[in-house]
């Protein structure tokens, strides 16, 4: 029989939520619509009377909840994260492509889990609406302008979801290429607090972006002066004799390197970025600009072993990529995953930092694991 979403019995915890004014996805490419109309704090979210609440988000604008979501997903790994961060890791049903989102690094922290093989899979050759009514969340944490313009939705495919299921709140954080964006760029840390506000968890936020502003003074105050021109380079295949180039930009998925304040090779040699366009670069594209290192970008689960296997030692006896100077000078290092939040980019600025600058990190870990597990667990 067939699936009737309309017609269909659905008995919810649901919160009762609406748009207001001019704040509906119709038309959200119209341009800003404010940050807050709350008689709380900002991170609190607005007051919508009652126990309601609201929050206040680019592109969609104001969303007002009557209870905070228990069931949630997101499309992509960064908003994940940030759920998992404020303690909402029961509630988490879903995820666009489970390999792209670093829940393995939570084995690493006291209390902190997430079992991917239950998230439900958005992604299954295109993402349809059937799942999302299936799976009947109280909030989806997702920009609806990526499903219009990235997963090829229609404008009232959004709106019936939105609708009949549950709102969007979300903006595209990871890239600030794609030219619909044309909003609100958030940090990892606004998008953070907006998500915070979403959950009501002022306290788990703000002890994050504590914790986050003492690791990254004092990775800075030990960066050496001499800081590396790179390349960020995802393999078109492995062993790799192309790749699709990354540009070291204001997006999310850049955040680790602007924290180490690298210069972009790419982006000085005029290369347009794989997300805007462009299409791969050689062995003979990269052998022009010579970057002084290399990172490697990649999804999943990457140990040192299999990078050591697969990327570096393929470019030490290939004839042309050992010429470049990053291969010949060791500084040919794991570039990390596209979607990052509050705990994975702790990480990943860790690992990054290694990489770069093994004579000043080291293997030394440069935050503590258990502290950013009694966060995300609540004892803050």
């Amino acid at each position: 029989m067939q699936f009737d979403p309309v017609n269909a019995q659905r008995t919810t915890r649901r919160a009762y939520v609406k748009y207001g004014g001019a704040a509906v996805v119709g038309s959200v490419l119209a341009g800003c619509t404010g940050n807050g109309n709350s008689e709380r704090s900002p991170t609190d979210g607005g007051s919508g009377g009652d126990s309601s609440y609201t929050v206040t988000m680019e592109p969609v604008g104001t969303v007002e909840l009557d209870s905070v979501p228990e069931t949630w997903f997101p499309y992509t790994g960064d908003y994940a994260d940030m759920g998992v961060a404020l303690g909402k890791a029961d509630g988490l049903s879903a995820i666009g492509v489970r390999a792209r989102f670093g829940s393995h690094l939570y084995e690493d922290l006291p209390g902190v889990s997430v079992d991917t093989s239950e998230l439900t899979e958005l992604w299954q050759d295109g993402t349809g609406q059937e799942v999302f009514y299936e799976l009947d969340a109280d909030v989806h944490i997702i920009d609806p302008n990526f499903m219009v313009n990235r997963l090829q939705w229609s404008r009232d495919e959004v709106d019936d979801i939105r609708d009949q299921v549950a709102p969007f709140v979300g903006n595209t954080i990871f890239s600030r290429v794609y030219d619909w964006h044309e909003y609100a760029e958030y940090t990892m840390y606004d998008a953070f607090e907006k998500i915070a506000q979403v959950f009501q968890e002022k306290a788990r936020y703000e002890a994050f972006k504590r914790y986050h502003d003492e690791v990254l003074a004092d990775v800075r105050d030990r960066l050496p002066d001499d800081r590396p021109d790179i390349a960020v380079l995802y393999p078109a295949g492995v062993p790799p004799e192309s790749f699709y180039p990354y540009l070291v930009g204001t997006g999310t998925q850049s955040k680790h390197w602007n924290d180490l304040n690298v210069g972009d090779a790419l982006e000085r040699n005029g290369v347009t970025d794989a997300q805007a366009g462009g299409g791969t670069v050689d062995y003979e594209t990269l052998l022009e600009i010579d970057p002084d290192a290399i990172a490697i970008r990649l999804q999943g689960e990457i140990t040192q072993e299999y990078f050591q296997d697969e990327i570096v030692a393929p470019l030490e006896d290939h004839d042309a990529a050992s010429e470049l100077t990053a291969v010949q000078n060791g500084r040919v290092i794991y570039g990390g995953l596209t979607y990052q939040g509050p705990i994975i980019h702790l990480f990943q600025l860790e690992r990054a930092a290694q990489g770069l600058y093994p004579d000043e990190f080291g293997g030394e870990r440069l935050f503590d694991r258990q502290r950013v597990g009694d966060i995300a667990n609540g004892e803050v």
